[in-house]
């Protein structure tokens, strides 16, 4: 079993920074790869970054170059930095564990899901 939880989000303007981070549980954590997602209301939950235990990474289009996702197995946590934010990242976060050490992008290959925490951006 793993547990996560994730923490960091908030209100920030537009073209402002976030990190948020993940706090996993669980002994299996350094061999699982890790993912971002996000939700707006409405809208199904979608792929915003992954990375496996050795420290690859994939990210989606609509994030790459302001986004970036890093770990830290000793601790247990993965984190997730968000600059140049724009209106439309306003949605929860959720953090996801894999039950593979694979880059994947779809919802139904992550075992494990955190309570999710809102980020809103503002113009």
């Amino acid at each position: 079993q793993v547990q996560l939880v994730e923490s960091g989000g908030g209100l920030v303007q537009a073209g402002g920074s976030l990190r948020l981070s993940c706090a996993a549980s669980g002994r299996t954590f350094s061999s699982r790869a890790m993912g971002w997602f996000r939700q707006a209301p409405g809208k199904e939950r979608e792929f915003v970054a992954a990375i496996t235990s050795g420290g690859g990474t994939y990210y989606a289009d609509s994030v790459k170059g302001r986004f970036s996702i890093s770990r830290d197995n000793a601790k247990n946590m993965v984190y997730l930095q968000m600059n140049s934010l724009k209106r439309e990242d306003t949605a929860v976060y959720f953090c996801g564990a894999s039950e593979h050490n694979i880059l994947v992008v779809t919802v139904q290959m992550y075992a494990y899901w955190g309570q999710g925490t809102q980020v809103t951006v503002s113009s």
